[in-house]
């Protein structure tokens, strides 16, 4: 490098251990740089690796976010005293400044990932800089996996620099087999303020903050304000949330407010991170935690909110959501106060909270969508992703559905492996969904409409645009704000980036059809997420192919087909809410979505009949049905079968007769076990076909199962092959025969049988009845009936399973209680011996 770094530059902390990561690169290439956020990590280093290895080839520097990248470049080309493009230049998604002199590249690890993809030797680069890994980025982690692989196999001379702001550097270490290098940061004491809302506010749900917090959070700007000097940095977990703060403060003590997000124009982040002629206050996302430097702050306000990426990937929906932020965020979010001169953080929770909160946030491949990813490991060769050095493997329901997402679209074929219709899609720079999105609607809609709505659909479009993509896409072409700046260059690199077979389709249509806008947006929406076209159902809402319910309204009215380009899913809500989608119809959901697409004949039990229909379905969504005359038998039973293990044995005819049979039945399978089946309504319904047969042949609904006789066919259920079904009257005989003569019901509805017997019936007799019991069987075996003994009116008197006792104890009570109410019936003194009776004492004369 011929151009000298100035001496503010030199004097950055992290220069003491530069000499040290010069030496571990020329030994063994690799190693692991800790510095704090503010100490040169990101400017100086490459720099001063730039001087000592360029011969080897350009500094790659891959950050994580678009901010950071121009950010970096800029002020590693003010230390040269240079532009931006000389010696120092950048490279971001549809943005490149660089030349021939450039020595060193900053570049967002999206576009790191691209150039792999397209080469994997990097030629020209002789070392690469993975800045913020801490961060835990999944592009940065997937970078660096497939650098290891270019070093192990293709080029063992490149070097690589893993830099991290946090000194948790151990696993990286070992990843990379190299030294870890600690820069200490000369960071002043900041004083740490608790300052909690004064009520109890509601903890962050989806998307949703309590207004009640940042009505504190603002409060809380303003006296921060008022007690202490310098520029104040409020960090809030989203745009809408720092538009919301925005909107409270005003114009605060005369101090200017900023927002710094990565949505922001770059006028305004360039604002943000140059020194202020007043005072400042700076709303940020995280992107001001570490990967950047905003200057002038003495004072930190923290909300304690962050946004992380959430995926359903049962359903195919993927959002943000608001979290509580780690210590470990909450740390780096505090220095930013301590960069410059001794200075104060509030943080907006109490003290007794905080270490309740996660140490550290979760890797993003733990939580994202694994489309890309999956997408990007088969192209470079690694399907299953068992060769890759990851720090954290992918969960593998969530590689499963990325993998799945991935064959409907033809990108990986049934083994995995990248199709060519896939690497064509990897290079696009753009989600496997809107790659193929913009691949297919291109021929059918036109390149420049293709281009432009899905762009529209590559980043957050403003609620204020609303949730009707065509309207959407109209508002932006008439409008110039922030976001329309970075639609239009986007569009722009898409319509550049599509292969000239794309370029050169036709805007005429499929099948002869024109596409007008509104078509044009929901083919486009269909192709992206095929899962998510839905279909008006009947009691309102929509249903998508994909078997979600969802909800919309507004500007898409009462379609009878959408394409939901966004949707969430609130936890606990089995319904979608809609953000934005676009207006289509069923010919363009069948050509989006035709993998999901079948014809069959459905024979099912709904409504307590069997309904026989030819269905046309696109996934979840009914298309057609029509009645089947003749359906197959098989099927016909199978339905009834069904119907039957649905609603119970209550279907059927069940007389006085054949619920005691069962309950005699339940008996001998308690008292006796095998052979005597089990005849439990979970039992009787799983083995319906072997005792139901012949009667579910004929079955075709309700009516039918309800005139079978459940007590003709039980029986078909006992041992008749071991012969033990004969002696079943014998061991749960219907009725016993008592000394009087009678013959008595046994009810076996309890778990113990019961006789009911009027008490002079049983006189003489000493010992309980018994059943149950076999053939051969010792005296007392068997299971003893429980004996009600019935008073000359039919009413319980006494209850006994040992009446030989009750002859002894328990009778002179009952004969005390009962023979002056019933003086013309026997109560004699010794029981045992008397005679039965069924009749009462005869008159005097």
């Amino acid at each position: 490098m011929s151009a000298e770094i100035r001496a503010e530059g030199r004097a950055l902390p992290v220069a003491s251990v530069v000499p040290e990561l010069l030496a571990a690169l020329r030994d063994g290439g690799t190693a692991v740089l800790a510095a704090p956020p503010g100490t040169g990590k990101t400017t100086l280093v490459p720099l001063l690796l730039s001087d000592a290895f360029g011969d080897a080839g350009r500094v790659l520097v891959a950050e994580p976010r678009r901010m950071a990248v121009r950010a970096a470049a800029r002020r590693m080309a003010w230390l040269l005293g240079e532009r931006v493009g000389d010696t120092v230049g950048y490279t971001v998604r549809g943005e490149r400044r660089v030349s021939a002199r450039t020595a060193v590249e900053v570049v967002t690890t999206g576009v790191l990932l691209q150039r792999l993809q397209r080469d994997q030797e990097l030629p020209g680069v002789g070392t690469v800089m993975l800045d913020e890994c801490h961060e835990r980025h999944l592009d940065a982690d997937t970078s660096m996996a497939f650098l290891l692989d270019v070093r192990a196999v293709l080029r063992p001379g490149l070097r690589l620099v893993a830099a991290s702001a946090t000194t948790d550097t151990a696993a990286w270490a070992g990843l990379l087999d190299g030294p870890a290098i600690e820069a200490a940061g000369v960071l002043h004491p900041v004083e740490v303020r608790w300052s909690p809302p004064p009520r109890p506010v509601r903890p962050p749900h989806g998307m949703r903050v309590d207004p009640a917090l940042l009505d504190h959070v603002a409060a809380t700007v303003r006296r921060a304000l008022a007690e202490r000097d310098g520029d104040v940095l409020c960090f809030l977990p989203g745009v809408g949330e720092i538009g919301r703060v925005a909107g409270l403060l005003g114009s605060p003590a005369g101090a200017e407010v900023l927002h710094l997000h990565g949505r922001a124009p770059a006028a305004v982040q360039d604002a943000a991170l140059a020194p202020g002629e007043g005072r400042r206050v700076l709303l940020a996302t995280s992107v001001a935690e570490s990967s950047l430097t905003v200057p002038g702050v003495r004072v930190v306000v923290d909300s304690g909110l962050a946004r992380e990426p959430r995926t359903d990937h049962a359903r195919g929906l993927g959002a943000l959501t608001t979290v509580r932020a780690s210590r470990a965020a909450a740390e780096q979010r505090a220095g930013r106060a301590g960069r410059e001169a001794p200075g104060t953080v509030y943080r907006c929770w109490a003290e007794a909270e905080h270490p309740r909160l996660p140490a550290r946030p979760a890797p993003e491949i733990a939580l994202a969508d694994l489309t890309a990813f999956a997408l990007q490991a088969a192209c470079w060769g690694d399907p299953e992703v068992s060769a890759l050095a990851l720090l954290d493997a992918p969960p593998a329901g969530a590689l499963a559905a990325a993998r799945s997402a991935l064959r409907d679209i033809a990108a990986v074929d049934a083994a995995g492996r990248a199709t060519d219709r896939g690497r064509a899609l990897s290079l696009l720079g753009l989600h496997p969904r809107l790659a193929r999105a913009l691949l297919d609607a291109a021929p059918l809609i036109g390149p420049d409409r293709a281009a432009e709505i899905t762009a529209l659909l590559s980043e957050e479009v403003p609620s204020s645009y609303g949730t009707d993509l065509a309207g959407a896409w109209h508002t932006a072409r008439r409008t110039t704000d922030a976001f329309t700046a970075r639609w239009r260059t986007e569009s722009r690199r898409l319509r550049t980036a599509l292969p000239a077979v794309a370029r050169g389709g036709s805007t005429g249509g499929h099948g002869g059809r024109t596409w007008g806008d509104e078509d044009a947006a929901g083919l486009v929406a269909a192709l992206a997420f095929p899962e998510r076209v839905a279909r008006r159902r009947p009691g309102g809402g929509y249903l998508m192919v994909g078997g979600t319910a969802a909800a919309a309204g507004g500007a898409l009215g009462d379609a009878e087909w959408v394409a939901i380009a966004v949707a969430e899913r609130a936890a606990g809500s089995t319904d979608a809410r809609v953000r934005l989608a676009a207006v289509t119809d069923e010919e363009t959901a069948r050509l989006a979505a035709g993998g999901l697409l079948e014809t069959y004949e459905e024979v099912r039990w709904s409504g307590g009949d069997v309904v026989a229909r030819r269905v046309a379905r696109l996934g979840a969504v009914e298309l057609a049905a029509a009645p089947l005359k003749s359906p197959d038998p098989a099927a016909v039973r199978a339905a009834v079968l069904g119907g039957l293990r649905a609603e119970g044995t209550g279907l059927l005819h069940w007389t006085r007769e054949a619920r005691e049979t069962r309950q005699r039945i339940a008996f001998l399978h308690r008292a006796l076990g095998e052979p005597w089946p089990d005849v439990s309504e979970g039992a009787l319904l799983e083995r319906a076909e072997e005792w139901l047969g012949p009667e579910l042949g004929r079955a075709r609904r309700r009516a039918d199962l309800a005139r079978v006789e459940a007590g003709a066919a039980l029986p078909r259920l006992l041992p008749w092959a071991s012969g033990e079904a004969a002696r079943f009257a014998e061991l749960a005989p219907e009725r016993l025969e008592v000394p009087s003569g009678s013959r008595v019901r046994v009810d076996y509805s309890g778990e113990q049988p019961v006789l009911a017997v009027k008490l002079q019936e049983l006189f003489g007799l000493r010992e309980t009845p018994r059943v149950g019991t076999l053939p051969g069987a010792a005296p007392g075996d068997g299971v003893p009936v429980l004996v009600h003994l019935l008073s000359p009116a039919g009413r319980p008197a006494a209850v006994t399973a040992d009446l030989a006792s009750f002859w002894r104890e328990g009778y002179r009570a009952v004969r005390a209680e009962l023979r002056g109410r019933y003086p013309r019936h026997p109560w004699p003194e010794d029981p045992a011996t008397a005679a039965p009776t069924r009749r009462t004492n005869p008159r005097k004369s």
